[in-house]
């Protein structure tokens, strides 16, 4: 079947977790139990100055994670979005977030993407689960075309899309607004389905 005739039924996301050895992607919910509770990571997470400033996560008490977990039930019980939580393998703890949502799902148009906490940064996760959350969105669900959007002044998001063979496409003026502020320009990548991995 070719793109053309692939069904909003197959451009589904379904919940499943990715094993990458080290970390395991698992999705994002009510039923996901983190150590010290799941509301309460994703609290920490919300607070720190890099995610808070480049990746807003609105989860900043524990009223607002419990919001932030329906939405991705109701993200992965519609198909639309698939949010995982990047986890030690070891000891469970949280490591991050990984996410793929469809901006056109007629089209199998895509975004995905990525933050981590501190101690979990400089380690290749976030380019590992990009990689992984893509040709699992390519492989299951037809994605045809993955985007990353990041602002312009956020290097390490704009090294991870490069690692990941998301090539730089333009600059997006005055795209999104973060944190609050004034709009900030974006750079887009993207890679399509029939990119080399």
């Amino acid at each position: 079947m070719s793109t053309a005739e692939t069904s909003t039924d197959q451009r589904t996301f379904r919940p499943t977790t990715l094993d990458l050895g080290d970390v395991l992607l698992r999705p994002w919910g009510r039923a996901l139990d983190l150590p010290g509770g799941t509301a309460a990571a994703l609290v920490a997470a919300a607070a720190d100055p890099e995610i808070s400033r480049w990746n807003p996560l609105r989860a900043a008490d524990p009223a607002a994670a419990e919001a932030y977990l329906d939405r991705c039930d109701t993200g992965w019980t519609d198909g639309r979005t698939a949010a995982f939580a990047i986890t030690d393998a070891a000891d469970g703890t949280l490591c991050g977030n990984v996410a793929l949502r469809w901006t056109d799902r007629e089209d199998g148009l895509a975004m995905v993407g990525y933050w981590l906490l501190p101690t979990a940064r400089g380690r290749g996760i976030a380019s590992r689960a990009t990689t992984a959350v893509t040709r699992w969105g390519v492989e299951t669900a037809a994605a045809r075309r993955i985007e990353i959007a990041h602002a312009v002044g956020n290097d390490a998001s704009c090294s991870v899309a490069d690692r990941c063979g998301f090539p730089y496409e333009g600059t997006l003026r005055a795209s999104y607004r973060y944190a609050g502020g004034e709009y900030n320009d974006e750079h887009l990548h993207a890679r399509l389905a029939t990119d080399p991995w």
